[in-house]
């Protein structure tokens, strides 16, 4: 486990993640809105990778996909993305996530040096199965980057070991059995999800899909160790373009309030 992210978990409370995608609404106009998450209080950031035809991504995520590539944005600039970031930022974790097709095609082992040089912590691959960790898993780990895996409502106990072996960084648990956006799980479901994979997981367990707002955050991060907010903040670049980084940072302060403090806060 790279040792910016097992510091982001270690911290004694609950992690906020925050995703966006590189490129939207243009390469240049990206890293504001990263520091935007930093400065927010996000102790996870995860940079999308825009691709043409997403599997998980709801429509929020699917249109800043379409703007990151109407925009030109290409695999050299969301390393250059990364790499401005990590030297902007030294000791917030940057996870890469996306589709194997842009992380693969010039092969696992030039993508893995890439991704090493520009100071990624970590990668979520959607369409790799643990099964076919050998595409890309090995590259990772030899370069110390945590290869982070998803476990979903169907990931029963039979199923959770094999998700497990080779995961590392964090688990992420999606919490509805479909795609990102508006549709939110119940407390209910997601205690017992979490209480279930942490009887057989070692890794912090992060909760996302679904989870827009402070009060839809701070519950969850009650019996998580992270919360991953990505199309509500998504929903704001779309609104503000370029200007997004203040209304960014305001959401983004009001979430990590709400998941920092929620063990504190009585029922």
């Amino acid at each position: 486990m790279s040792e910016r992210l097992s510091a982001a978990f270690a911290k004694g409370r609950p992690a906020l993640v925050c995703f966006i995608t590189a490129g939207d609404p243009t390469p240049a106009a990206t890293p504001a809105i990263l520091d935007a998450l930093v400065a927010g209080g996000a102790d996870v950031i995860e940079l999308g990778m825009p691709f043409t035809d997403p599997m998980a991504d709801g429509a929020a995520i699917q249109a800043a996909n379409l703007r990151a590539l109407g925009a030109g944005t290409k695999t050299a600039d969301i390393l250059a993305i990364a790499t401005g970031f990590r030297a902007r930022h030294p000791d917030v974790p940057l996870v890469l996530m996306g589709y194997a097709n842009p992380m693969v095609t010039r092969g696992s082992e030039w993508f893995a040096d890439a991704a090493s040089a520009a100071g990624v912590d970590g990668v979520i691959c959607v369409d790799i199965p643990p099964e076919e960790d050998g595409e890309l898993g090995p590259a990772l780990r030899a370069r110390g980057i945590d290869p982070i895996r998803l476990a979903t409502p169907t990931t029963d106990v039979a199923r959770l070991p094999t998700v497990l072996d080779g995961s590392s960084g964090f688990l992420y648990y999606v919490s509805v059995a479909g795609i990102t956006g508006k549709q939110s799980a119940a407390l209910d479901s997601i205690e017992q999800a979490v209480t279930r994979i942490k009887a057989t997981a070692t890794l912090p367990v992060a909760v996302g899909f679904g989870v827009r707002t402070p009060e839809q955050a701070g519950p969850i991060a009650r019996v998580a160790d992270g919360v991953v907010v990505g199309s509500a903040i998504v929903d704001l670049i779309a609104e503000h373009g370029t200007d997004a980084a203040v209304p960014v940072r305001a959401l983004v302060t009001a979430l990590a309030h709400a998941v920092h403090t929620a063990r504190s806060v009585i029922a």
